[in-house]
């Protein structure tokens, strides 16, 4: 006898993504207003915080231990704030992972506490990575400090790290209870951390928004220039776009193999690696995004003037479009193992428009070293 029985879950997520300037300022509110939404405190929080970010601003560490004593009916502070090691090598194996583990059981962390994490997308992904797992699910309150995190990396449900020398091959899909993203802290990041993060609006643009790629092209140079008012325009608009694609794409926890967000993603995900890390992502997405670009023009996908356009916004928001590393990928193997990443057929979003995509499902190899050579003609190496 065979017996079957259904059954349907359906559970509503509800973050707040929150935009503001010195969070940790007494007088400031926003991060004692999040708490509250947990109903009466005072909730016990374990903060992390990427090194880097902490040897760029020292301050830092007691400006959330002042905070935290200012707001005592919200918040009690388990402990000193814990400084974890920051960049890529927070994903690079589990040393922030257990930092988190061991910081949730030394204090007594239980699912109705807080894992406070601030810096860059890599430690978010690690420390939350961290949070999800312990007790099964630790509330994690993102804070970040790049503009990659803050209006891409830091604003979705994934967490992660890397392994087997692969990309968040390790990780869990864990919605945050909150984000904090405290615009004053991009004043610590140096010009390159800083447009690198810059990739992720224009990736977002291309996708789904011609009116954001056009916005994006009057900032230009103030964005290449890092203008504290456009970068902070450009951000609120690309997390917002990003938000918008995981809550109304029908898919947010990605159990199909569709992601448009992956637009030049498979290039850049194999040459991080092949760099170990030298390319920052968002460097790594530029040079992705573009031999896209030119592969959808080689198809007859997208026009010549469109695909000058996606590159010539690039070049002018400071990032390059070519690495040498690019020209040694082999881009078959490159492209399998994303395909693996997906889970399942392969698809790749390629431009129809600015805005406008489709979804195929192989890749013309010679094609795809044509657009390859074109870049390689056209791009300076960094």
């Amino acid at each position: 006898m065979t017996v079957a029985i259904a059954q349907h879950i359906a559970l509503a997520y509800d973050f707040p993504v929150i935009f503001t300037r010195r969070v940790f300022d007494a007088a400031n509110p926003t991060l004692a207003d999040v708490l509250a939404r947990a109903g009466d405190g005072p909730h016990k929080v374990g903060v992390v915080i990427d090194d880097g970010l902490a040897a760029a601003d020292p301050t830092l560490p007691d400006r959330v231990t002042a905070y935290a004593a200012a707001h005592g009916r919200r918040l009690t502070l388990v402990e000193a704030p814990l400084l974890v090691t920051g960049g890529e090598k927070a994903k690079a194996d589990f040393s922030v992972v257990e930092s988190v583990w061991a910081l949730t059981h030394r204090a007594g962390l239980c699912r109705q506490s807080f894992v406070l994490a601030i810096g860059g997308g890599a430690v978010l992904d690690a420390a939350g990575f961290g949070a999800a797992t312990a007790h099964r699910g630790v509330r994690l309150i993102r804070l970040p400090s790049t503009v990659l995190a803050q209006n891409d990396a830091g604003v979705g449900v994934k967490n992660g790290i890397n392994f087997f020398g692969r990309k968040n091959y390790l990780g869990a899909f864990a919605p945050p209870y909150a984000v904090i993203n405290d615009h004053a802290l991009l004043a610590t990041l140096p010009p390159r951390e800083a447009r690198a993060g810059l990739a992720e609006a224009v990736k977002v643009a291309l996708v789904r928004d011609a009116a954001f790629f056009t916005r994006l092209q009057e900032l230009a140079p103030r964005l290449a220039a890092l203008d504290d008012e456009a970068l902070l325009e450009a951000d609120i608009r690309c997390a917002k776009a990003h938000l918008e694609h995981i809550a109304g794409g029908g898919d947010p926890f990605e159990l199909g193999s569709a992601r448009p967000l992956d637009f030049g993603h498979w290039a850049a995900h194999a040459l991080e690696e092949a760099t170990g890390g030298a390319l920052r992502h968002g460097e790594a997405v530029a040079v992705g995004l573009a031999l896209d670009t030119l592969y959808s023009c080689r198809l007859g996908l997208l026009g010549a003037a469109e695909a000058e356009a996606v590159l010539d916004l690039l070049t002018g928001l400071g990032l390059a479009v070519w690495h040498p590393a690019l020209a040694e990928l082999d881009m078959g193997a490159a492209i399998e193992a994303f395909r693996e990443h997906l889970g399942g057929r392969l698809h790749l979003s390629l431009l129809t428009g600015i805005g406008q995509r489709v979804e195929v499902h192989a890749v013309d190899p010679a094609g795809m070293a044509a657009a390859r050579q074109d870049l390689a003609a056209r791009g300076a190496p960094v």
